[in-house]
């Protein structure tokens, strides 16, 4: 039983031919810069954004200043590839307002046979998971990878009726009908959500900023060193988190994954915890972490000493505030070390009014960013919803599929 029934209605029995994207697509002409009078607008590889899939800024060049790569003149239509660091997915269709503009030689410049294919139906092609493998078996280069014109043109697409050229064009025409409608209504979501997720995090900062704020002679105010002790991770290398795989997470000191950088079999730490890190771009990023873990080296570990007199997740909040204004920038190595985070001071309220406050903000933090929970992971959901059905809709028979 076919697995898209519609794609299997629309085609009707009809053939499909795989052609390389060489074999459906125009040469195209570099510009003659001693033969150029006017300014022109150059699309290097920064002009394209990987998220929207648009040109959003170019510079103006000349003859006199032009780039050794800007050499590629495009036209309306034209589908833009980047074939350095390809897995990055930057690619773009050519508007009006870009027509006989200069592009740089690190795209493959697509130009279609209109009348055998739609644009649209090879930008919906580079968009899918099978086209993102392909980059990734014939990609060349470990530090800069890399892939060539020739092999983005030996991609094969799947072309309907090939024989019946009007009768191809309207069943390409109607499948990216359907997916421009999913792009439309996944970019419409996504930017609402996106929005929401945007407001929210203000609602939460200026929630924070007035329940942290506090009055002269309100609370009594200690160092952090006095109400805490603060102890530094260990050196965990690669090698040693590959061979001691297990449950436990190792926490170090970036933001992506909230911070986990593998798991191994052993813990240093158990119980309920601020972390801080201690180097870098991302010091004095403030974490809360429970349960059992450990830490590496570039990042340090916070335990309140009495419990009773200050609440570990009302001491995240705040240090979430003041830890930034205590990091070092000296040398081009932002640091927070053990001995500036001992001397930060801490407001503490009564126990229950510390309570309360973390108890609003942890609402406002799950929120804004949990993965799990909340906006973050709508905006997950939706993207992965549309490549779900984008890849569907593109799943076109091969040949020996066919024969069988």
């Amino acid at each position: 039983m076919s697995k898209n029934r519609f794609l299997e209605k629309l085609l009707d029995g009809v053939q499909v031919e795989w052609k390389p994207l060489g074999e459906v697509t125009l040469r195209t002409k570099n510009i003659k810069w001693k033969e150029a009078t006017k300014s022109y607008r150059y699309i290097d590889l920064s002009s394209v954004d990987i998220e929207t899939k648009r040109i959003t800024e170019t510079s103006e060049i000349t003859a006199n200043n032009a780039p050794s790569r800007a050499q590629k003149i495009v036209e309306k239509d034209d589908v833009l590839f980047a074939t350095t660091r390809p897995t990055q997915m930057r690619y773009c269709l050519v508007g009006d307002e870009y027509d006989g503009e200069v592009a740089s030689t690190g795209y493959c410049v697509l130009r279609v046979k209109k009348e055998e294919v739609l644009p649209k139906w090879i930008l919906h092609f580079l968009s899918s998971s099978e086209f993102k493998n392909y980059l990734e078996e014939n990609q060349s280069g470990s530090a800069y990878p890399a892939i060539s014109d020739a092999k983005v043109k030996g991609f094969e697409v799947p072309i309907p009726c090939p024989d019946n050229p009007k009768k191809s064009l309207e069943i390409q025409r109607e499948i990216v009908r359907i997916l421009d409608s999913f792009t439309e209504l996944t970019t419409e979501l996504t930017t609402e959500l996106t929005t929401e997720l945007t407001l929210r995090k203000k609602q939460y900062h200026y929630y924070r900023d007035q329940l942290l704020t506090f009055k002269e002679g309100e609370v009594e105010w200690k160092t952090l060193g006095e109400v805490a002790e603060l102890k530094r991770g260990r050196v965990i290398s690669k090698r040693f988190l590959a061979e001691n795989s297990g449950d436990y997470p190792v926490y170090s000191s970036q933001t992506a994954n909230n911070g986990m950088i593998g798991k191994i079999d052993t813990y240093d730490f158990e119980g309920e915890f601020v972390n801080w890190t201690t180097d870098g771009a991302n010091a004095g990023t403030i974490f809360y972490r429970k349960g059992r873990f450990s830490i590496t080296n570039v990042s340090g570990i916070i335990k309140v000493k009495d419990q009773s007199q200050l609440n570990c997740k009302f001491l995240y909040h705040w240090l979430s505030i003041e830890a930034k204004n205590h990091v070092y920038s000296g040398m081009g190595n932002p640091k927070l070390m053990s001995n500036q985070v001992a001397k930060i001071p801490v407001p503490i309220p009564g126990l229950s009014t510390q309570e309360k406050i973390a108890a609003i903000l942890d609402q406002f933090d799950t929120l804004t960013h949990s993965i799990t929970e909340g906006l973050p992971r709508e905006i997950d959901l939706r993207q992965k919803q549309y490549k779900y059905y984008r890849d569907l809709l593109l799943s076109f028979p091969k040949p020996e599929e066919a024969a069988g």
